[in-house]
């Protein structure tokens, strides 16, 4: 097989593994996958907002996908990491999921928008797009796109600090594509840096500590029973305020 065939069959592979761990761990909050060959193996690291889901109790649930990795996927001695997401809210893989549970729940796709946007922009992005196509409202397919605050559309900032996902959701009136780019504040390089002085601190002085050891007690922090576990319990929550949130065509009504 020619290496261009087998860089076709991988990415195939890839994602038909994405579309099971969509699937999958949806619970667990999934965002992506990275694949890396070994000589020993492969070494598959999950990106999860809640890594205990995909673990398990004592491990049970990296047991189980590794069986199913390895006889399903023909992945040769899968070693499973989980890495957890910092900030879930500005990742497009999350945030689609999310609202693609929202569309499939019966939610009106305008007020699904509009909460994601605010979610997004909320946790300190520097912009977003979120483009909504199908079968919105009748049997004709039609498009909406709508966007908040700075998100570079073409050039090397597009590619370094936009990040972007598409999902697709089976609706009752038919199927609705969902795609949301997201840009981070964190990864603009700015085009040119003023550099400045250092700044002049005085010397440390030396403190002389006699050999006592001090005992320190550490409190066990409670988890917090109203924070949901699952990704499930946080859609379930987020209707509720999904409800109180105005739409364009809402605001126009009132200005009338």
């Amino acid at each position: 097989m020619s290496s261009v065939k087998n860089v076709i069959n991988d990415s195939y592979k890839l994602m038909l593994l994405k579309d099971y761990l969509r699937v999958a761990i949806k619970e667990a909050g999934f965002s992506d996958v990275d694949i890396q060959k070994t000589p020993t193996g492969t070494r598959v690291a999950l990106h999860v907002t809640r890594p205990g889901i995909v673990i398990g109790r004592k491990g049970s649930g990296i047991r189980d996908l590794t069986k199913t990795l390895e006889k399903d996927f023909d992945l040769k001695n899968p070693q499973i990491s989980v890495v957890e997401i910092d900030k879930p809210e500005l990742d497009p893989n999350v945030m689609c999921n999310r609202m693609s549970q929202h569309l499939a729940r019966g939610t009106a796709f305008r007020r699904a928008v509009m909460w994601t946007m605010q979610t997004i922009m909320n946790a300190g992005a520097m912009g977003v797009q979120i483009t909504i196509s199908g079968k919105l409202r009748g049997e004709r397919s039609a498009f909406e796109k709508h966007s908040k605050g700075i998100l570079p559309r073409a050039g090397h900032h597009a590619n370094v600090i936009v990040a972007e996902d598409i999902v697709h959701v089976d609706t009752k009136m038919g199927l609705i594509g969902v795609r949301i780019r997201i840009a981070r504040k964190e990864n603009y390089i700015p085009e040119f840096e003023f550099k400045t002085t250092k700044e002049i601190r005085p010397p440390k002085k030396k403190v002389e500590v006699e050999d006592e050891k001090e005992i320190v007690e550490i409190e066990e922090i409670p988890e917090d029973p109203t924070k949901p576990r699952t990704e499930s319990e946080l859609i379930e929550k987020e209707e509720e305020h999904i409800k109180a949130v105005e739409t364009y065509e809402e605001i126009e009504e009132e200005l009338k």
